[in-house]
């Protein structure tokens, strides 16, 4: 289902250009050096927005991603620097990547410990601040697809 999700979602964002305001391609190469910055590889729906989209904002939803190569000095929406400070400040676990931020002080992230049949990763919450003991990581959506054509429709009605 993950790849009838994502297109659907990637249709939308085309669709909705003037609701959209995203970076673009991102390079291979600063890819690359995100995966190596968090000691991840990027998969699937994912890789595939972070190639066509980078990170940006539709309809006022922050969906995080990469904006440059400089994961040390950036800011949001971009989830290397973003996770980078997460681990630093809360000890997010390394195997999560944080997509976006509900406002809430709750974090969704991809597991890369927990991915679907295809490969990719599912949607998870994380709270901050919260005992890891005490984490209830919350199974948002199967993957990355799924939760963005939530958010996209979700952002539409």
């Amino acid at each position: 289902m993950t790849q009838n999700t994502y297109k659907a979602a990637k249709k939308l964002l085309l669709k909705y250009k003037s609701k959209a305001d995203f970076v673009g391609e991102v390079p291979s190469g600063i890819i690359a050096k995100a995966e190596e910055a968090l000691e991840l590889e990027f998969t699937g729906s994912y890789l595939d927005f972070l190639q066509n989209f980078g990170a940006g904002d539709f309809n006022g939803e922050e969906i995080y991603g990469i904006l440059d190569s400089d994961f040390e000095n950036s800011s949001v929406p971009d989830a290397i620097w973003y996770t980078l400070q997460e681990r630093k400040e809360t000890n997010l676990p390394l195997n999560l990547l944080v997509i976006y931020d509900t406002g809430s002080e709750e974090l969704f992230c991809l597991n890369f410990n927990d991915l679907d049949e295809t490969g990719d990763p599912k949607v998870v919450s994380y709270m901050p601040g919260i005992d890891m003991g005490e984490q209830n990581f919350e199974i948002i959506a199967e993957n990355f697809g799924d939760f963005l054509l939530e958010l996209l429709e979700d952002s539409l009605d």
